[in-house]
This record gives structure tokens, C-alpha cells and sequence, in this order.
């Protein structure tokens, strides 16, 4: 019986009991959950119907990545990592490679470039007066002796008609003759062609030689002034990434000086796919930087990219894609009384006459 009795009312009575205080400690024992408000408001479009799109801002020159037109140590850098932000002017050297060996290549070339110039002037000079009057003695001794044979051969001949001497000593007086004659003749021809000068092909020859080395000379120092790298517009130094020792390839993809025209901040909007039978060309726009949404930057609109290209992530990292496409338009920034980094990151709303619900329709 009185086992029946605690099985019917207790046992109930302890399972209610211990449901209740369960209940109550869970109830009590949660933690309460504040609401928390975000560290800085959303940006919000001042436009009825709108566009928004991510901007990043670039120089108004878009941004120069410059590299080493010829791979090499640097040797010195003249607009160091300390000195960024500095305004140079276009042409202004900003760090030299290695050229060293160019240098000593182009001493000896100036050394041939004169060889050959001097082996031209002495072809040019030709005949040298000093060598004319030994020329013509040469010829009037020939000349004599030619006299002297003839009168031999003629007095060789009467006595030969006479008997008065013999065959043998005729001929040799006639060969003298003959051999008189061709010396004569020689004198003569080696006297013409000393006053002739030099031979027009030698001095092509020459001329042309002159011309390589002048051609070798031009060469060596195009690849000297390719050693320095100079500014190649007027801007700001951006971003320094070179130190001396350090080695440079030619191709290396990287950008080993960034240089901008900060003249204009400019900032390169990217408008989605979906979007662009919304934009309208020429729409007025306002951005926000990421972090400063209580003030807006006025932004006018400059171009359009006609390309549709595909998204980049904003990582900097410009070889990771999304499957997305976007339109690029860049605008300036009109807004002067705030701080700008290129590169920063903006929330753009550019204004637009399509609604989406009128474009989803359409």
C-alpha cells in the first residue's frame, strides 16, 4: 500500500519538481545578449535610384609601374624608399644598373672609331707630296735610259749592216731597247697612279668602317643611357621597391618603382554586369572611404573604359579573378579637404534615372 501510494503521488511529484527548477535555471542562467551597434554606419546613397559599385583610387596618370630596361645589380638608386612622395620631374634619373662594362666597351670603341677615321684621312690625303718628286725622277731616268738604248740599238745596227760586229751583240742592244721602253712606261704608269690618289672602293671600304664603329659607338651608349632609369613623366613617387646590390631582370613583372600624376586623385569604379543597363555615361556620383562614412566625396565623371573586363579582387593581387565582369569608369575626385591614398578602397554610388525594380521588368 504504501508502496503504491509514493509510485502514484511522489514519484510525479519529484519529476514535476525537477522539470520546474530545470526550467528556471536555464531560463536564468542565459546570458543576456546586448545589441551591438557597428563601429561606424553603412554608407548610404543620397541618389532615389542608384548604382553601387567598388572604386579604387589611382593617379590621374593611372599608375607607371617601372621596370629595368636591361637586367643587372643596381648601383645606385637615386630616389630611395625614404623619399616617397617626392614630385620629380620627367627624365629625372631614378636608379642605374650596372654599366660599367658598357662603359669600358664604349672606350674601345671610340679607340676603333679613330683608327678607322685616320685610315680614311690617309686614303683621302693620297698622294703624299713628298712621295710625287721621287716618282718623277724615276720617270726621267727611265726616260734617259731609253735614250741610251735607242742610240745603242741604232749604232748596233749600222755596224751590223756593215758586218762590223756580230748578230749576238745586235740582239742585246735591241733587247735593252725594248727593256728601256717597258721601264720607261712603268715609270710613267706608277707616276699617274701615285697622282691618281687612292682607289675609290678602298676608301668606300674605309668610309664604311668609319661608319660601323660610329654605328657601334651609338649603340653602346643607348644601352648606357637604357641603365638609367628615369622618370617618364612628371609625378610623385609612389612606391619605391629597388636598393642597391639587388639583382633586376629586364622581364621580371614587377614593379620596381610606381610613379603617379597626383595632380587629380582619379578612381577606377567598378560597375557589375548586372548593372550596367543601369549606368548612364556622364552621372553625377558620390563615394565614401572604407572606414569614414559621415563624409562623402563628390566625384565627376571623366571616362568610360569601353571594355568589359573581369573583376579583380581589391587584394592588390592583380592576377586573382572572380567569375564576375565588371565595366570600368573612372571619375575624378573633386573633394580637396580630406586625405587620399592611391590605392584606397571607396564605396561609390553613381546616380542613375533606372530604378531596379524597371529594370528587372524590362
Amino acid at each position: 500500500m504504501m508502496q503504491s501510494w509514493f509510485v502514484k503521488y511522489v514519484l510525479p511529484f519529484l519529476a514535476i519538481s525537477s522539470l520546474g527548477f530545470s526550467s528556471y535555471h536555464v531560463l536564468h542562467s542565459e546570458p543576456s545578449v546586448e545589441k551591438l551597434t557597428p563601429p561606424a554606419k553603412p554608407a548610404r546613397s543620397a541618389y532615389t535610384n542608384t548604382v553601387a559599385a567598388a572604386g579604387l583610387v589611382e593617379a590621374r596618370s593611372e599608375n607607371f609601374a617601372i621596370g629595368a630596361a636591361i637586367p643587372g645589380i643596381v648601383l645606385e638608386v637615386y630616389v630611395p624608399s625614404s623619399e616617397v612622395g617626392k614630385f620629380v620631374k620627367k627624365g629625372t634619373p631614378l636608379f642605374r644598373v650596372d654599366d660599367r662594362h658598357l662603359k669600358a666597351q664604349l672606350q674601345m670603341q671610340e679607340a676603333n672609331l679613330k683608327a678607322a677615321q685616320a685610315q680614311l684621312a690617309k686614303l683621302e690625303a693620297m698622294p703624299r707630296s713628298e712621295e710625287v718628286p721621287p716618282a718623277e725622277a724615276k720617270v726621267g731616268a727611265a726616260l734617259a735610259n731609253l735614250r741610251l738604248t735607242k742610240d745603242q740599238a741604232e749604232r748596233a745596227r749600222a755596224l751590223a749592216l756593215r758586218q762590223a760586229t756580230s748578230q749576238e751583240e745586235f740582239y742585246q742592244k735591241q733587247m735593252n731597247l725594248e727593256m728601256g721602253k717597258y721601264q720607261w712606261e712603268q715609270a710613267n704608269a706608277d707616276l699617274e697612279l701615285l697622282k691618281a690618289g687612292a682607289w675609290q672602293p678602298d676608301k668606300a671600304v674605309s668610309r664604311a668602317a668609319v661608319e660601323l664603329a660610329q654605328a657601334q659607338i651609338e649603340q653602346t651608349r643607348t644601352e648606357i643611357e637604357r641603365a638609367a632609369v628615369r622618370a617618364p613623366i612628371d609625378g610623385h613617387v609612389l612606391q619605391v621597391s629597388v636598393r642597391p646590390g639587388e639583382y633586376v631582370a629586364a622581364q621580371s613583372g614587377q614593379a620596381l618603382v610606381l610613379m603617379g600624376d597626383l595632380s587629380v586623385h582619379h578612381v577606377r569604379v567598378d560597375v557589375d554586369e548586372h548593372d550596367i543597363p543601369r549606368f548612364q555615361p556622364g552621372a553625377a556620383a558620390r563615394a565614401f572611404l572604407r572606414g569614414q562614412t559621415q563624409r562623402e566625396l563628390k566625384l565627376s565623371f571623366v571616362r568610360v573604359e569601353e571594355y568589359v573586363t573581369p573583376k579583380k579582387s581589391l587584394t592588390g593581387d592583380n592576377t586573382e579573378r572572380v567569375d564576375t565582369r565588371v565595366l570600368q569608369v573612372i571619375y575624378a575626385v573633386e573633394t580637396k579637404d580630406q586625405p587620399i591614398y592611391i590605392g584606397q578602397q571607396l564605396d561609390v554610388f553613381i546616380e542613375t534615372s533606372i530604378s531596379t525594380r524597371w529594370a528587372g521588368d524590362a
